[in-house]
């Protein structure tokens, strides 16, 4: 059985069984991490997979898994403890201006600078509510560069902001189109291999060196800048998922 929607799943979720397909990102938000983990116990095929599901929803999760891929230093960061030991290792590696991600804000609106470590101590003693966050040093000088890939379909475009270091589009940042080499396209499709990723909407980092590094990836994402629509985009994933589930069932 494949199954294509929610409401669907919902109806006939008791009467699934090992080897069925459910396509679609699970969109009970309080019961979604149950739902993907009974779904796994049971062998019930989950595209998107529940890796990238888990992943989508969560800038921490990201940290946490796609680490190896982020810039140095970055952490997540769940309580005081984690805190106080990122303050001593930064401190350590001399790192001044940092950046906060907070986990559940989109569009720019969670990232937050900070000119040191003491000064996001002292907030977060003020309000406990922050954890849990992603933390990074503050970069200065970068492409802000956003990938979409979806199978063989691969465009990139940079945003750019001279009046505010958040360049979302939504935000007054604007856009151009960014040649993606050979090798940020390679790099990408491992970061989506790890994730589990079908398909992706990648921000990266590229520093004056060509560094490449992520900054954070998603199943869905704005479109603002890009050149193919967003009607054109959802029938290339629902395709490339359709296409996955015919292989398994």
């Amino acid at each position: 059985m494949i199954v294509k929607s929610n409401r669907e799943l919902k109806a006939l979720y008791h009467e699934l069984s090992g080897g069925d397909v459910f396509i679609g990102n699970l969109s009970l938000k309080y019961l979604k991490q149950t739902m993907l983990i009974d779904m796994l116990e049971r062998d019930i095929h989950c595209l998107p997979s529940a890796l990238a599901q888990v992943l989508n929803s969560s800038k921490v999760a990201q940290a946490f898994a796609l680490k190896d891929w982020m810039l140095p230093h970055t952490r997540e960061i769940s309580r005081r403890s984690d805190l106080i030991e990122a303050l001593n290792a930064y401190h350590q590696h001399g790192i001044g201006p940092v950046v906060t991600k907070q986990d559940g804000m989109h569009c720019g609106h969670g990232i937050r600078r900070w000119e040191t470590m003491e000064t996001l101590y002292s907030f977060m003693a003020l309000d406990e509510s922050a954890y849990p966050f992603v933390l990074q040093p503050f970069q200065e000088q970068f492409a802000d560069v956003r990938c979409i890939i979806v199978g063989d379909y691969v465009e990139a475009y940079t945003r750019q902001n001279p009046h505010n270091f958040r360049v979302n589009i939504t935000l007054g940042g604007t856009s151009s189109v960014y040649d993606l080499d050979a090798h940020q396209e390679a790099f990408c499709r491992v970061v989506m291999q790890r994730g589990k990723f079908p398909f992706a909407h990648l921000d990266l980092m590229v520093l004056e060196n060509d560094k490449c590094y992520l900054s954070e990836i998603a199943l869905n994402g704005g479109i603002k800048g890009a050149q193919i629509g967003r009607e054109e985009l959802d029938q290339k994933k629902m395709a490339l998922l359709e296409k996955m589930a015919g292989l398994i069932a």
